[in-house]
């Protein structure tokens, strides 16, 4: 009898010991589900991070392919000198517009009389129609915050909407040469292919193309 009551306090030890090892098991799955459950909705490291335009090609703009060219070969960046572009300050500093107007203009571009846009702009915009594409890829490599935005407009101006996230200009050193090779934005689409355009704001006609 008291061999029986040996058997049966073991097995139930043994239960007990079992539960107990599979209740922490269970424990230790549930806190690390909820430490990585934690972790991404925080965000840490970028886990959970739904890629935002800020990320995206472009922020999330849907933008041209250089311009090949007549040749065939790969676009190339514009010598400066001639491209035409007008810059309107799109934050709230006065004279915004006249100190980037000025800057690029010691880069050789031809600055037309800067103004004010119509409104807030949060990010640099660097504005252009079909005729300009290559010319607005050469501006842009000048910011490091610039988003290419394409318009109706037939000429060969480039707006630059200064905006928000404007710091600087990009250092000379890192600004392709002209005569390099363009490397388009990443998901750009051949120019006809761009429509549902904007319709560009008056201006006088700068080099109007056919």
């Amino acid at each position: 009898m008291t061999q029986a009551n040996d058997e049966r306090a073991a097995r139930k030890e043994y239960i007990r010991r079992r539960q107990k090892t599979v209740f922490s098991i269970v424990g230790a799955v549930m806190v690390v589900a909820m430490v990585v459950s934690l972790l991404f909705f925080f965000h840490v490291g970028g886990l959970g991070n739904v890629k935002s335009a800020a990320v995206q090609p472009n922020y999330g703009q849907q933008a041209p392919c250089p311009i090949k060219e007549a040749d065939g070969n790969k676009a190339k960046y514009v010598e400066n000198r001639n491209i035409t572009l007008r810059v309107l300050n799109g934050t709230k500093f006065s004279g915004f517009a006249k100190a980037v107007s000025d800057a690029l203009q010691n880069r050789e571009f031809n600055p037309q009389t800067p103004d004010n846009y119509t409104k807030k702009a949060d990010r640099t915009m660097i504005v252009f129609g079909k005729n300009g594409v290559n010319q607005a890829y050469t501006v842009a490599s000048n910011f490091t915050d610039a988003m290419l935005v394409m318009d109706d407009r037939q000429d060969q101006l480039i707006d630059v909407i200064v905006g928000a996230t404007f710091d600087n200009l990009q250092d000379t050193k890192k600004v392709p040469a002209a005569g390099k090779a363009i490397t388009g934005i990443q998901g750009c689409v051949a120019v006809d292919k761009m429509t549902d355009l904007p319709k560009a704001p008056e201006h006088d006609a700068v080099n109007p193309q056919s």
